[in-house]
């Protein structure tokens, strides 16, 4: 599993109490079944605290991590990615085959699958999912799925086979049906709008999946129950019944210290978002720490070229050699958070080390922004024509530390005669200014999928366009990214993107970023998807 695991003796800490979780601690697996051979024991809930809570549930919009935390439990997907070896296998589907250009799909379905409703996830369903994923609904709101290329459309063979056909090659696409983005939701779910699957409206969610979502208290808390009748997992998890639990109860738990707090006097079993500050005194009192890596774009600073301030090159490479990432984790991150040496993290697929354009430089940057003619104004910051050279960026708040972190770049930026305003994430006028490379020139960013694809999914202009790109050239090599048939030219068409991307001072990475989790030692089977989002399936309570 790709995680990295703290030990430590349990020592005596102060605790800090969560209100209100003394009446909801994990219910303990029956008494009558013995758990000290270390085999899984059925029954019990575990109360899981969820740092963030969820915004909307539609597939396509499930890579926010509360988002995919459920998505990913209550929907069962065609196939299933291992998230030691990253091999596709069946799911849903029993078998497939690709087109020798990778332009057509069949996929044979197993026959006794059933969405919690009791509607088979036959053909017709199958093919409903992805023409919505893959097309979209413009007037429901629904939109395309960034893990899906090219799709043109989709033929019911007969009711245990589908034919998915693209307008160009889709090699992404087997990956693609194993991610959350391609859950599999009942024909009648996917006649709603997108305001149906956001909050609130969590019960409404029919799956295929191991866990049905009910108790719903808006934006607090809800409840993954097991299905009794699930019976179809992938080969190679161990567990091929129902879930182990009974029910995962998830409460929304902002604050740090309350949620660490209640992890460590044993209100809570499980806890995700483990901040870098917390982890040794976590560690120390006999909590299991787990990092998994997202596998994708690592925890970028994204240079929004398209602003006059940021479209010399010279004052973009500046800013690069401005940026120190091993200060940045240093001083807020621990060893769960290398250092980033390209805008891929080193353990995606076809990552390329570029770390010889990210070194730290202060005089270069001093000199590069000489160069580009902005000289040192009365304080310090430099200007150029009565500009100062002052930019502005949201902190992220779904990533960790996000406000220290751009604290401390815009420390290392000021160093050198620029200023960087960081406002915060909660702004009310956030939504709109994001979108504005005019008032938002640099934004942090990342994503994990761990396909080539996921540098598309980020940088191109029909998909996340972080950097607000007019770059056309860019374009081109992220569309041969996701359009070559041949597993080698794909490759290397990634780190063509990856050389662009650092010979244009696009970005700047920071640091590869983790998804990290604390769990009491009683929590055992704990596993997760290929990008680091839990998987309750296995999950078991030991006696405690």
């Amino acid at each position: 599993m790709n995680r990295r695991i703290v030990r430590a003796t349990a020592v005596a800490l102060p605790l800090v109490m969560m209100a209100g979780l003394a009446a909801c601690s994990s219910s303990p697996a029956p008494a009558d079944v013995a758990a000290s051979d270390g085999e899984p024991v059925a029954g019990g809930t575990l109360t899981y605290l969820e740092h963030q809570t969820y915004t909307n549930l539609y597939p396509p919009q499930a890579g926010f991590y509360p988002n995919g935390g459920i998505v990913g439990n209550i929907a069962a997907r065609l196939t299933w990615q291992d998230p030691e070896t990253l091999e596709i296998e069946p799911w849903v589907a029993s078998g497939w085959e690709v087109n020798a250009d990778a332009t057509e799909y069949t996929f044979d379905l197993r026959d006794d699958v059933t969405f919690s409703d009791g509607t088979p996830v036959d053909a017709a369903a199958v093919k409903k999912n992805f023409d919505t994923y893959g097309l979209g609904d413009a007037d429901r709101g629904l939109t395309v799925s960034e893990a899906i290329n090219n799709y043109a459309s989709s033929e019911v063979i007969d009711d245990d086979t589908v034919v998915f056909r693209f307008s160009a090659p889709s090699p992404g696409f087997l990956q693609a049906t194993s991610t959350i983005n391609s859950g599999l939701l009942s024909p009648e779910t996917l006649d709603g709008t997108i305001e149906g699957f956001g909050a609130g409206n969590a019960e409404d969610i029919i799956g295929a999946g191991p866990f049905t979502i009910g108790g719903e208290k808006l934006g607090t808390e809800y409840t993954l129950t097991a299905r009794e009748d699930y019976d179809w997992a992938p080969e190679s998890v161990p567990n091929q019944g129902r879930a182990y639990l009974d029910a995962v109860r998830v409460i929304v738990t902002p604050e740090d210290s309350v949620r660490i707090g209640s992890l460590l006097s044993g209100q809570a079993d499980y806890v995700r978002y483990v901040q870098a500050f917390d982890e040794a005194r976590v560690a120390q009192a006999g909590i299991e720490l787990y990092a998994p890596q997202t596998r994708g774009v690592n925890n970028n600073l994204s240079l929004r070229f398209t602003n006059p301030l940021l479209s010399d090159i010279r004052v973009r490479q500046a800013l690069v050699a401005a940026t120190d990432a091993q200060e940045v984790v240093d001083t807020l991150f621990s060893e769960n958070y290398p250092v980033a040496t390209s805008a891929l993290s080193s353990s995606a697929t076809g990552y390329k080390d570029e770390s010889a354009h990210y070194v730290h430089d202060e005089k270069k940057a001093a000199e590069l922004l000489d160069a580009a003619g902005w000289e040192p104004g009365a304080d310090g910051i430099r200007e150029k024509d009565g500009e100062r050279l002052a930019l502005t960026i949201f902190e992220s708040k779904p990533q960790p530390q996000s406000k220290q972190t751009l604290e401390l770049v815009a420390q290392q930026w000021r160093a050198v005669g620029v200023e960087l305003n960081v406002k915060p994430g909660d702004a009310g006028s956030r939504a709109a200014d994001i979108l504005d490379p005019l008032k938002t020139p640099v934004s942090q960013d990342m994503v994990g999928r761990s396909d080539l694809d996921v540098i598309k999914s980020e940088y191109h202009t029909e998909n996340r366009n972080v950097l607000l790109s007019n770059d056309a050239e860019l374009d081109r090599l992220l569309e041969v990214v996701a359009s070559e048939a041949d597993t080698d030219k794909r490759i290397a068409a990634s780190q063509a993107v990856q050389d662009y991307l650092a010979e244009q001072a696009y970005v700047i990475p920071l640091f590869e970023e983790p998804q990290v989790y604390g769990a009491a030692p009683h929590v055992r089977g704990i596993d997760y998807e290929s990008v680091g989002r839990p998987s309750f399936f296995g999950v078991w309570l030991q006696e405690h």
